[in-house]
């Protein structure tokens, strides 16, 4: 196991005056989430740039004071970076595995964050009912629309996130996504330099309201 590397200048911007408790996140992920096997041994060198602030950087795309789920959550990414530059945010942590929700529970206290642990499967999950569903390394883009755009509720958002392969998996999701003639499909790119990130965002539209 290895201490966390000091963070990046860009860490105090992002986090600001939850930059401490990031610090201690950063620390849990490159100790505990090495011994527990949810995070790579080779992974506390990068934990900055590769997952705390490519995480964070996903909330540009999140409106203010909205409800964020994490399906398939992990060791707390993107969800708990998330929640730490946007505490205006309603995170919860959705994750099936029961050794994953231990550590998640165990570290959202260990940080006194107010997020939400729940342990399910997206099937598991009340449909319609997400008003913002993020997902980080979970599923090919093709597997994630079928799982993940059932949960969203009208003027929904589902936001991927995605490396160098964005645009080629949306084309190989194109017979998945037409399954969904409604949904809004773009690719936003979020971050700046080493944490520079490409999300997949899925809409679906809203309800339209009947005039009277």
């Amino acid at each position: 196991m290895s201490a966390a590397p000091p963070p990046p200048p860009a860490a105090e911007r992002v986090f600001s005056t939850h930059l401490s408790t990031a610090i201690l996140f950063a620390e849990q992920l490159c100790t505990r989430g090495v011994e527990r096997g949810l995070v790579g041994p080779r992974e506390p060198e990068r934990i900055w740039e590769r997952h705390l602030l490519s995480s964070a950087a996903v909330a540009e795309l999140v409106p203010a004071g909205q409800e964020v789920v994490d399906l398939g959550s992990g060791a707390g990414l993107p969800g708990i970076p998330i929640a730490l530059a946007r505490p205006d945010l309603e995170v919860t942590l959705v994750e099936p595995m029961l050794r994953r929700v231990r550590f998640l529970e165990e570290t959202v206290g260990l940080l006194g964050l107010s997020v939400g642990v729940r342990r399910a499967r997206a099937q598991e999950l009340p449909a319609a009912r997400c008003q913002i569903v993020v997902a980080r390394a979970l599923a090919p883009l093709s597997e994630l629309v079928s799982m993940a755009v059932p949960l969203l509720r009208p003027g929904g958002v589902l936001l991927a996130v995605k490396g160098d392969r964005a645009e080629a998996e949306l084309q190989d999701s194109a017979a998945a996504l037409a399954a969904w003639p409604d949904l809004h499909v773009s690719l936003d790119v979020c971050g700046e330099a080493d944490h520079t990130v490409r999300v997949v965002r899925i809409a679906r539209p809203a309800e339209k309201v009947e005039e009277r």
